[in-house]
């Protein structure tokens, strides 16, 4: 686990998060997103702890288990996505409370500000997540093995009731600071949960998501439902 700071954002995304389609941003709304990303920065304590599990999968009565460590669950959009793997990494990682707060405080006193804050930190959990995406796959390559695209509870038909056993197994509260509410949402608000799978297949896969890869709508393990 690492604290990490100055996040690089591409401003892209913050306008894409905002809802630009094709056109960029007007100069106001471009130094708006560049104030608000380097208020976010100060106020931002990311941090990010994973660990490696064996993956198990047991097919009974035509379902498909999936047991990786002690999670169970059983979602044939997981099952595509992890296809071969024998071992994952589950991941957490947050911005800490001071994003949430930042956004808060504006909901008060500028609707506009509180749009940019929101899409601005969205843009920068993910950007964060790569980093770490990139460690992650390091560390596998010297085992020999590749990473698949990253899946959280909640995409596709993987349950979001699956966050309490990422809560219990990499200890969140205690290492990141990430807490769930009864709903199974987390609190900092700009937090991921994920797991990445590792095999012996390199399928060049990118850090930063199927939705930017090439190989979009052909590959068999996307995480990419659509």
């Amino acid at each position: 686990m690492l604290v990490r700071k100055m996040i690089d954002v591409n401003h892209s995304e913050v306008e894409r998060y905002l809802g630009y389609k094709g056109t960029p941003s007007d100069g106001i709304t471009s130094e708006m997103i560049d104030f608000c990303v380097s208020e976010l920065n100060d106020a931002a304590e990311p941090k990010y702890i994973y660990r490696q599990y064996d993956v198990v999968f047991t097919e009974s009565g035509g379902t498909c288990e999936i047991d990786i460590g002690r999670m169970k669950t059983c979602s044939s959009n997981l099952t595509h996505n992890l296809k071969g793997c024998t071992k994952a990494f589950l991941l957490a990682a947050t911005l800490g409370l001071g994003p949430d707060r930042l956004i808060a405080r504006s909901e008060i006193t500028s609707i506009v500000k509180a749009a940019i804050y929101q899409a601005a930190a969205a843009a920068m959990i993910e950007a964060y997540v790569d980093g770490v995406n990139k460690e992650i796959k390091n560390k596998a390559f010297e085992q020999g093995l590749f990473t698949r695209p990253r899946f959280s509870p909640g995409y596709g038909d993987l349950p979001l009731v699956l966050q309490k056993d990422f809560a219990a197994m990499l200890d969140m509260p205690r290492t990141v600071g990430i807490t769930l509410t009864e709903s199974l949402l987390m609190k900092p608000s700009k937090s991921v949960t994920a797991i990445i799978g590792l095999s012996g297949r390199d399928t060049s896969c990118v850090t930063e998501g199927c939705e930017v890869c090439v190989r979009r709508g052909e590959c068999e393990f996307s995480r990419v439902t659509e």
